[in-house]
């Protein structure tokens, strides 16, 4: 890049910068002016192919998606959200080459020990839940969720719940085994079973408001992968094609715009 180019590119970036400061001002007058959802789940997707665009290696791509999950705490609190589910990694994510999980499992250990020293998880009285299965998971990371959930069992202003070895399909599968469970031992009648007894056996049966407003994934893809498969029944959804990498809480924002310019009949 010659002087002229270096020169373009110094005096470009302020006016860019100035420019998504004014459209984030912009957008968050109008989003205000609307009903906040109070839940929102997020689809983490597009690490890897963000790292190919860039030729960067795959661990760097992970990383770096890590690294943009510690804005969401800060975006939910000043937005007016109170719970955020968060999809980290699924349960077919598990069957990927042996190098990447080890990658995986490193990048998401050192930020849930971030996680667990962030001075903000205690000035928001934020309660932070793993939704999945810990078995499938390293020591370190068990250990560390489970320092999380206990430091914060008490929280209850707002809500940090991490899908991780997570599976829709696999936490219906626990629940139908619990339940059969209640019914075998007598305290449960078949014809007593309803929509409320699945909810008491959900992941996310401590939540006031299990049911995400809106669900929101990255990178373009337009699927659920299995994401809160009971409790998003009536979820808006929102496929935004930025990976996650580069989400940005002017994202958030749009995606929230979108799901207040929707009429949620619920079926009626």
């Amino acid at each position: 890049m010659g002087y002229f180019g270096i020169m373009k590119s110094i005096l470009y970036k302020p006016f860019l910068v100035g420019l998504y400061n004014v459209y984030r001002k912009y957008l968050e007058g109008q989003i205000t002016k609307a009903t906040i959802p109070q839940h929102i789940g997020i689809i983490l997707d597009g690490n890897r192919r963000w790292a190919f665009m860039h030729t960067y290696p795959r661990r760097l791509g992970h990383r770096r998606g890590a690294d943009n999950t510690e804005h969401i705490l800060e975006w939910c609190h000043d937005i007016g959200i109170q719970a955020v589910t968060l999809y980290a990694l699924s349960t077919e994510n598990l069957d990927r080459p042996q190098e990447e999980l080890n990658e995986l499992f490193e990048v998401i250990e050192e930020k849930l020990k971030d996680l667990l020293d962030d001075e903000r998880i205690h000035r928001y009285k934020i309660k932070v839940k793993s939704l999945g299965k810990p078995d499938y998971l390293t020591e370190g990371i068990r250990e560390t969720l489970n320092n999380l959930e206990e430091k914060t069992k008490n929280y209850s202003n707002h809500f940090l719940n991490i899908a991780i070895a997570y599976g829709g399909r696999t936490e219906i599968l626990d629940v139908i085994r619990k339940i059969a469970e209640e019914v075998n031992k007598g305290r449960l009648e078949i014809n007593d079973i309803d929509i409320k007894t699945v909810d008491k056996y959900l992941y996310t049966a401590h939540l006031p408001n299990p049911e995400p407003e809106l669900i929101i994934r990255t990178s373009g893809e337009e699927r659920l992968s299995g994401f809160l498969l009971w409790q998003g029944a009536y979820s808006e959804l929102v496929f935004l094609d930025v990976y996650w990498p580069d989400f940005r809480k002017i994202d958030l924002m749009r995606a929230i715009r979108t799901y207040q310019n929707r009429l949620r009949r619920f079926g009626q």
